[in-house]
């Protein structure tokens, strides 16, 4: 039964990686094409703790965690950068 779920929720983050790369390549604005890369991230961390679940190791559970921060720490550096122009003032 587990293994169903597992299945089931690969299916439902990648079909919501291929919608963010949608509104990534059509976003209309930089706010919206920041906001899809920012859940692009997220959707990436959720299908690695399922992967971990599934092959039952806690190395991707770590990878993930080092993802999350990355992934925080770009989305404010790509925020600034869209705002003031520049990164580091």
């Amino acid at each position: 039964m587990i293994a169903w779920a597992i299945l089931f929720a690969f299916a439902c983050y990648g079909a919501g990686l291929l919608c963010n790369l949608w509104r990534i390549v059509r976003g209309p604005t930089n706010a919206d094409r920041i906001l899809a890369l920012d859940t692009m991230v997220i959707n990436v961390i959720a299908l690695l703790v399922l992967y971990g679940i599934e092959n039952e190791t806690v190395i991707y559970y770590e990878a993930s965690m080092l993802i999350a921060m990355v992934g925080f720490v770009s989305t404010v550096a790509y925020c600034r950068f869209i705002l003031r122009g520049d990164i580091i003032e």
